[in-house]
């Protein structure tokens, strides 16, 4: 067989060039708010343990970012997914979330000198389950949990709400109540609609009813206050941003189903594995990715927290 040169120069570059590296997407939501959506699947060496939804504000004055990923690695991706959209400078880092691809980069901005703020509940919980959070994102990208010195905050706030301006956008950072994690909060831009709902959305992934953290009477009770901003645009924790109503279908629906079906399984005294077996036939959740893994789970976690009330 015989080759030309410049289809034997394009066989040896596709042996040689590596894969192309992950890449968070800017999906924009308002002409000021952007959100960086990680991988829809799970945490891996390759997405740099990104799995979740981050995202940023463009002010007169600057940038403010909402998350700071898992890594100094994860947060150097981030900054560079800013300047693919804006030159201006990151001015200004929240925290709204527990788990550690939402914070623990936050060293690599510190020590550029650009403060982040999060809520005293937050940075509380983020120190709680910081053992378990770093043993899990070490395991994915194959570390050691002290390979990681993630650093917390440097701005605590010692309240439930935080209202600030920034390049006059107005910003107000608040806690709902429970949900994925103790301590997760919202970060809610009144004039711009829009809110930054953190782990209390997973938008196109169904969401995780952790034993250790979430509590699912609280985790709807919190998405129904949420609710009550009447957001037009919703930037979840995971997955892409939405409207209220997709929102609602994702995670509302679905806790208020696991409430109602799994509480009248409780009040019958179905055997817990009969329950789950049932429950998990409902295919009304099944066009949420992980539908299949998560949705057994969660029931058997519902039926245990509503039977120990």
């Amino acid at each position: 067989m015989r080759y030309t040169t410049t289809a034997l120069l394009f066989t040896l570059c596709a042996w040689v060039l590596p894969a192309q590296a992950f890449e968070l997407e800017a999906k924009k939501v308002t002409d000021k708010v952007y959100a960086l959506v990680g991988d829809i699947d799970q945490r891996t060496k390759e997405n740099l343990g990104l799995n979740n939804t981050l995202g940023f504000v463009i002010t007169d004055d600057g940038v403010v970012l909402v998350g700071s990923g898992g890594t100094d690695e994860a947060a150097k991706l981030i900054e560079a997914s800013v300047k693919k959209v804006t030159d201006k400078p990151i001015k200004q880092v929240v925290n709204t979330g527990s788990q550690d691809h939402h914070w623990m980069g936050n060293g690599y901005f510190i020590a550029q000198k650009i403060p982040v703020m999060a809520l005293k509940r937050t940075v509380d919980s983020q120190e709680a389950f910081k053992a378990p959070n770093l043993q899990r994102l070490a395991t994915a990208l194959d570390k050691k949990p002290e390979d990681f010195k993630p650093v917390a905050a440097d701005n605590v706030v010692d309240a439930d709400t935080k209202d600030f301006t920034v390049g006059g956008v107005a910003f107000s950072l608040r806690y709902l109540g429970e949900a994925h994690f103790p301590g997760d909060a919202v970060l809610w831009l009144p004039d711009e609609k829009t809110v930054f709902a953190g782990d209390i959305v997973f938008n196109d992934r169904m969401l995780g009813l952790l034993p250790e953290t979430s509590k699912v009477k609280a985790w709807l009770a919190t998405f129904n206050k949420l609710a009550e901003l009447k957001p037009e645009h919703v930037v979840p924790g995971h997955g892409y941003p939405s409207d209220m109503a997709t929102a609602q279908k994702a995670v509302g629906d679905y806790l208020g189903w696991l409430v109602e079906e799994v509480g009248k399984a409780v009040t019958d005294m179905e055997d817990i594995g009969d329950a789950v077996k049932r429950l998990a036939a409902d295919t009304r959740f099944d066009f949420l990715k992980f539908h299949k893994e998560w949705n057994s789970r969660n029931i058997h976690q519902t039926y245990m927290q509503l039977e120990a009330e």
